[in-house]
């Protein structure tokens, strides 16, 4: 268990008391610090004042919709949000994903499977945290290819000397891929290595996520100049 100094602290949001409880003690078993919402608008006060370390989030929620809470928890924090859905409609977790969400599950879900992907979302959220100096997987500071430009050290992109918005998580796709420019990568492989665990879910999360970068990144999403769809295969970085 790591020291009370290190705990990470998790946001549960769900109005389901026996979820909440189950989720509490799991999580607190594993080490962390919890806070919990019961409600929508409670879950944004707590996530703005609070920053929790990662968010559990609902979609159905009273007050305000899970959704519309992730999207404004994403105006102001970069933490990892994973949403939970009792929902089957592919739409919710897209919608929920293109809102900023990084990764969902549906319920009924194993504690551990959810407790793997929260230890997944977690470490990829450190790498901010980490001193540059003792980082064993940078080379260099800089990956620049084309227009498109990644500073490592302040997690931040620009395209033709624009900063570009972007989630940890976008970045850390955009990172992968451009340290391969020209390799096409495909879609298992984005997933085992950005979203950082063997992932038994949706593949089309890593669809979603691209179509959200291209919509930052391309000055033409139909016809990208930059991050490049290889039918059925996967997805490149064109370096020329």
């Amino acid at each position: 268990m790591e020291e009370i100094k290190d705990k990470k602290t998790i946001l549960i949001v769900d109005d389901e008391k026996p979820i909440v409880d189950i989720l509490v003690y799991n999580l607190e078993k594993e080490g962390y610090s919890t806070l919990e919402a019961n409600d929508g608008v409670a879950a944004v006060e707590i996530a703005t004042t609070k920053k929790p370390d990662l968010i559990l989030l609902d979609i159905m929620l009273p007050k305000m919709d899970g959704l519309t809470v992730c999207k404004k928890i994403r105006d102001t924090l970069n933490v990892p949000i994973l949403m939970l859905t009792a929902k089957d409609e592919e739409i919710d977790k897209i919608l929920g994903l293109e809102l900023g969400a990084d990764d969902y599950i549906t319920k009924p879900f194993s504690v551990r499977e959810l407790m793997a992907r929260i230890k997944a979302n977690l470490r990829k959220s450190e790498i901010k945290d980490i001193d540059n100096n003792s980082r064993e997987d940078i080379k260099t500071k800089k990956i620049v290819v084309g227009s498109l430009e990644l500073d490592l050290d302040k997690f931040e992109a620009k395209v033709d000397g624009e900063v570009i918005d972007l989630t940890l998580r976008e970045f850390e796709v955009l990172k992968f891929l451009a340290s391969q420019a020209g390799q096409v990568i495909t879609r298992e492989v984005l997933l085992e290595k950005v979203w950082g665990y063997e992932y038994y879910g949706d593949i089309r999360t890593v669809d979603v996520t691209v179509r959200r970068i291209r919509g930052k990144i391309e000055k033409d999403t139909a016809n990208p100049k930059i991050l490049i769809t290889k039918r059925g295969v996967g997805y490149y970085i064109r370096n020329n």
